[in-house]
């Protein structure tokens, strides 16, 4: 009787010391992971609220999906430089004094400021519709003659910076669900007509990514049936207060989107 008892509880401390093995691997991976949040006000967390005192008008929020994923690995380092209004030039002038060559991993959002998609909305939200299509054009114009030489500018810099990280580019989301629920706002050849920028300025991404060697992370799909006129659970913020917090992600948008696509990737 005796035999079987013994038996058992050898296996079972076994399977004890595997998994403790594994954890401490684990633990010893995640340590060793010394994290730059870089980009603009979709990586800070402009329109998540709780935002930190130390970052003033970047509008760095606790709620970010950077600091979101910090909370959960506890990498040896985490440096949150993002800034809300971020432009290429911001990112190459401001944030790269972060990375070295002990980074290892590196997130960043930018593009969407330099294509001037924030004038885009306002004119799409407050003018006609043929104004709204106009500059829609011209964003998108922007996005694929201009933008890839900047983009190209700062993936560079970044590897130079930080030549042994893992870099994440993420991209932005549909604001609109076309066809959706929303009895007030502007209409759905405004919706779709801002989406498709968005589909634009993701494959110019995707592409100088790909070009530099980095991931990319379309966020596009897991946004679907959370944007705004989507359901009661939108994950962004459609015309609201602050202003400068419009068609932004909520706290919900990016613990639901933007950190499962930024975790897939790092």
């Amino acid at each position: 009787m005796l035999r079987p008892a013994r038996a058992m509880s050898v296996a079972t401390l076994a399977a004890f010391l595997s998994l403790t093995t594994l954890f401490t691997a684990s633990s010893a991976q995640a340590a060793g992971v010394n994290y730059v949040a870089l980009g603009d006000s979709y990586a800070s967390g402009l329109g998540a609220g709780s935002y930190t005192g130390e970052s003033g008008n970047c509008k760095r929020s606790t709620n970010a999906y950077p600091y979101l994923w910090k909370n959960a690995h506890a990498p040896s380092s985490f440096a949150f430089v993002a800034c809300s209004g971020a432009k290429t030039g911001d990112v190459l002038n401001s944030q790269l004094s972060a990375l070295n060559s002990g980074t290892t991993l590196v997130s960043i959002s930018v593009g969407g400021n330099d294509a001037g998609f924030a004038g885009t909305m306002q004119t799409c939200v407050l003018d006609s519709e043929s104004a709204c299509l106009n500059a829609v054009a011209t964003a998108k114009n922007y996005a694929t003659t201009t933008l890839p030489g900047k983009l190209d500018q700062v993936y560079a810099a970044i590897h130079a910076k930080a030549p042994n990280a893992r870099v994440v580019v993420l991209g932005y989301p549909h604001l609109y669900k076309v066809g959706g629920n929303c009895i007030f706002g502007i209409g759905d050849t405004k919706r779709a007509a801002i989406n498709g920028a968005a589909d634009v300025l993701a494959d110019v991404l995707a592409k100088r990514a790909a070009n530099a060697g980095f991931a990319f992370g379309d966020v596009r799909s897991v946004f679907r049936e959370h944007e705004i006129c989507g359901s009661s659970t939108t994950w962004l913020n459609s015309t609201t207060l602050p202003v400068e917090e419009s068609y932004h992600p909520k706290a919900s948008g990016h613990s639901g989107g933007y950190l499962p696509v930024f975790s897939a990737q790092a």
